[in-house]
């Protein structure tokens, strides 16, 4: 059974950081693009990130880019997103998601508010 996990979510003012981890099993990881969406309340849901097999090749939505760091480790199985300098539209659950940003497997999700 395909399980995607995301943690590191929570409350952080303007400015702040957070790393998201997105802990994968039950697919080879390894083989597989993965991504980062997230949806803002009341908002569709939105792709921000994803990063090749290999760990090369990372692509992000304008609103993210040069803030957000996504990262992967093959040997963990996990995938992680890095969010620096957060605004408050950056509030949102964010999900993990096997695939680009078209794929159809995602986990629960990982509420992250950003406050002033």
């Amino acid at each position: 059974r395909i399980v995607l996990v995301e943690s590191g979510g929570g409350l952080v003012q303007a400015g702040g950081s957070l790393t998201l981890s997105c802990a994968a099993s039950g697919f080879d990881f390894g083989e597989w693009y993965m991504s980062w969406l997230r949806q803002a309340p009341g908002k569709e849901v939105e792709w921000v990130s994803t990063i090749a097999h290999t760990g090369d090749g990372q692509t992000y939505a304008d609103s993210v880019k040069g803030r957000f760091t996504i990262s992967r480790d093959n040997a963990k199985l996990t995938l992680y997103l890095q969010l620096n300098g957060l605004k408050i539209e950056d509030t949102a659950t964010y999900y993990c998601q096997r695939g680009d940003r078209y794929g159809s497997i995602r986990g629960a999700g990982t509420r992250v508010t950003v406050s002033s």
